[in-house]
């Protein structure tokens, strides 16, 4: 499985702790990211990673920012993209359960680096329910 991961100043030390726990399990990664703490504009790093999910080159996401909010609504601006932001395990299986989410945002400044781990081992894990959940997902679009 390839991962697409993205990231803000705010979220540079916790991508580089995933990409190895992600690395190590043998998953491969496309860092879209910003590597340094210098101040950037998170979209410029979000997008990249929304457009390879949506074009299948990555199976999922992972995009992290200080709240997670800012990244999560950057990645929903695309018609397939359902990115959930997630600050614990239990948040991060409903994602996929319910609402069959490609995309995990990690506020990276309410959660410690186990606990993200926590929440991507869950996010990747975790299968789509389906059943009463699809036809749900299927009204979120515009159309």
């Amino acid at each position: 499985m390839t991962i697409s991961i993205g990231n803000d100043h705010a979220g540079v030390d916790l991508k580089k702790h995933i990409v190895k726990y992600l690395k190590d399990k043998g998953f491969k990664t496309n860092n879209k990211g910003t590597n340094t703490d210098n101040s950037v504009d998170y979209p410029d790093f979000i997008h990249p990673v929304s457009k390879e999910v949506e074009e299948n080159i990555s199976s999922i996401g992972i995009i992290i920012c200080g709240s997670g909010n800012g990244a999560a609504m950057t990645a929903n601006k695309r018609k397939t993209i359902r990115a959930a932001l997630c600050w614990n395990k239990e948040t991060s299986i409903l994602a996929r359960e319910h609402n069959d989410a490609n995309i995990l945002s990690i506020p990276s400044r309410f959660v410690s680096k186990t606990e993200a781990l926590e929440i991507v081992d869950a996010f990747i894990k975790t299968d789509f329910e389906g059943g009463r959940h699809q036809r749900r997902i299927e009204k979120i679009p515009c159309h």
